[in-house]
C-alpha cells in the first residue's frame, strides 16, 4: 500500500531543469482570453459529418447540372425566338420599303421599344432584346429605317413560362434527389456507425474488467464473406481481448499458486522463529516472517479480487461508530470528526479493511495530523504530507509500484480500491488544495422508506 513520494521528499528529478513559470494573468494587466463557442457533441459524430458531406456534394452537383440545363434550354429558347423575330423583321422591312402598311406587331419607333435597342437601330445595326411590353415578356427585333428604328415584337410569354417551369422542375428534382440520397446515405452510414459503437462498447467493457466481452462480428466468422474495415477492427479487438484474457488468467493463477505455496513454509518458519532464543536476531527474523506472511495474505486477497469470486455480507450499520472503531483498532493517532452520521448498507469486514488500509497508508507515507471525517455516507481520510504522486491520481493505485525509495509494495491501496468496488462504494484519490493526500470513500446510504413516508405525511 505504497504511495510515492513519502513525506518530506523532493519530487523534482535530478538533471531536469525546472520549467519556467508562466506569467500570471492579473486583472488590469492582461486581457482575458476570449472563449470559443463550444459546438454540441452530436456535431462531432460520423453520421453528422457524413450527412453534411453528402448534402454539400448533392447540392453542388444539383446546382452544376441545373445551371447547365438552364443555360442550354434558355439559349435554345432565346435563339428560336430571336430567329422568329428577325424573320418577321425582314418581312416588315420589305413591306416598309415597298410602302405597304405594317402589321399590328410592327412599327417605326413604336411605344415600348427599349432605348438601347432603339439607339442600336438608329446607328444602322440590327438587334434583338427581351423586355416587358404591357406586362408581358416580349422579344423585340429592330433595324434601321430612314434614320429611325423599325421594330417588330414577338410574344415571349410561352418561352418564359417554359424556362420558369424547367427551373422549378430542376429545383424540385434536386430537392428530391438530395432527400433520397440523404436517406440512403444515412442508412448506410448508420449501419457502419452502429457497428463502430458496438465495438466501442465492447472495448469499454473489456477496459472495465469484463474480459469475456466480444464483438463477434458475423463477417469475421464466415470466411466466404468479404471483410470490411469495421469487421477487421472488430476481429482485431476480439483477438486482443482473448490474448489479454489468457495472459491475465495465467498471471492470476500464478499469483494464487505462489501465495498458496508460500503459506505452508511460512507457517513452519513462523513457528520455528518463535522457538529462537530472545534477542535482536530473533526479533529481526520474526519481523521479516510477519512481513512475508502479510504480503502473502495480501497476494491471496488480490487474487480473489481479480477472479471476482468475492461474496458480500450486506447489513445496515451506523457509519460514525464503525469509523471510530476502525481508528481505535488501528492504534494510530487519528483525529475523528463526524459532521453528519448516516446509515449505510455495506459489508462491515470489508469496509473496515478499506478504512484500515487508508489509515495505514496515511500514517506510513504522509505526515501528521491525520484526519478521518464522516459526512453522511462519505468518509474522508486525509494527511498533511506531500500528497499522492501523479501516476496514482491519473491511473489509480498500481501494485508493486514504488517511487523515490519509499517503502511498501503498493498492495494496500490496490486492495482498498478492489474491496470498495466489491461493496459498491466509490473510492477517489486526490490532493487537498492546501497540501496533503485525501482519499474519499462514498458508500451507498440506507434510507428507510417508512421513515420518509412519515416525514412526508407530517410535513405541512
Amino acid at each position: 500500500m505504497s504511495r510515492e513520494p513519502s513525506a518530506g521528499e523532493d519530487r523534482t528529478f535530478p538533471g531536469r531543469p525546472h520549467a519556467p513559470a508562466r506569467p500570471r494573468r492579473v486583472q488590469g494587466l492582461l486581457p482575458p482570453r476570449p472563449r470559443r463557442p463550444r459546438l454540441p457533441a452530436w456535431t462531432a459524430t460520423l453520421t453528422w459529418k457524413a450527412a453534411c458531406f453528402i448534402t454539400f456534394m448533392c447540392c453542388a452537383l444539383a446546382a452544376l447540372l441545373g445551371a447547365l440545363v438552364h443555360v442550354s434550354v434558355t439559349r435554345q429558347t432565346v435563339d428560336t425566338a430571336r430567329e422568329k423575330a428577325l424573320s418577321r423583321l425582314e418581312d416588315v422591312t420589305r413591306a416598309y420599303e415597298a410602302g405597304d402598311p405594317l402589321p399590328p406587331f410592327a412599327g417605326v419607333d413604336p411605344v415600348g421599344l427599349p432605348k438601347s435597342l432603339r439607339d442600336l437601330a438608329t446607328r444602322g445595326s440590327r438587334g434583338t432584346m427581351v423586355a416587358d411590353y404591357e406586362g408581358r415578356p416580349t422579344m423585340w427585333a429592330a433595324g434601321p429605317a430612314d434614320g429611325r428604328a423599325l421594330a417588330v415584337r414577338v410574344d415571349y410569354s410561352l418561352s418564359a413560362r417554359t424556362i420558369s417551369g424547367l427551373d422549378q422542375a430542376i429545383l424540385g428534382s434536386a430537392v428530391l434527389a438530395i432527400g433520397a440520397t440523404l436517406l440512403v446515405g444515412s442508412f448506410a452510414v448508420t449501419r457502419v456507425t452502429r457497428r463502430l459503437h458496438l465495438t466501442a462498447q465492447v472495448a469499454r467493457r473489456i477496459s472495465a474488467g469484463d474480459l469475456d466481452a466480444r464483438v463477434n462480428d458475423p463477417r469475421t466468422k464466415d470466411p466466404s464473406r468479404p471483410e470490411d474495415e469495421v469487421a477487421t477492427v472488430s476481429g482485431a479487438l476480439d483477438t486482443m481481448a482473448s490474448s489479454l484474457q489468457g495472459k491475465l488468467l495465467s498471471e492470476q493463477r500464478f499469483t494464487a499458486d505462489v501465495a498458496h505455496e508460500l503459506r505452508t513454509p511460512l507457517t513452519g518458519l513462523s513457528a520455528a522463529a518463535e522457538l529462537l532464543p530472545p534477542g535482536r536476531p530473533s526479533e529481526l527474523v520474526q519481523d521479516r516472517v510477519r512481513a512475508m506472511r502479510a504480503l502473502t495474505e495480501d497476494l491471496l486477497e488480490i487474487s480473489r479480487l481479480d477472479t471476482r469470486s468475492e461474496t458480500v455480507d450486506l447489513d445496515v450499520y451506523a457509519l460514525g461508530p464503525l469509523a471510530e472503531r476502525v481508528v481505535r483498532a488501528s492504534g494510530t493517532e487519528t483525529a475523528v470528526r463526524i459532521v453528519r452520521d448516516a446509515q449505510v448498507e455495506t459489508d462491515r469486514r470489508r469496509l473496515e479493511r478499506v478504512l484500515g488500509n487508508l489509515l495505514a497508508n496515511a500514517h506510513r507515507h504522509g505526515e501528521a495530523p491525520v484526519e478521518l471525517t464522516v459526512d453522511g455516507p462519505v468518509v474522508t481520510v486525509r494527511d498533511h504530507g506531500a500528497g499522492y504522486p501523479d501516476y496514482l491520481l491519473e491511473h489509480g493505485p498500481q501494485r508493486f509500484r514504488t517511487e523515490s525509495g519509499s517503502k511498501g509494495h503498493g498492495l494496500g491501496l490496490t486492495i482498498a480500491k478492489g474491496q470498495a468496488s466489491v461493496i459498491g462504494a466509490e473510492l477517489v484519490f486526490a490532493n487537498a488544495p492546501d497540501g496533503g493526500a485525501e482519499a474519499r470513500l462514498t458508500l451507498p446510504e440506507y434510507v428507510e422508506l417508512g421513515g420518509e413516508e412519515e416525514r412526508d405525511a407530517a410535513a405541512p
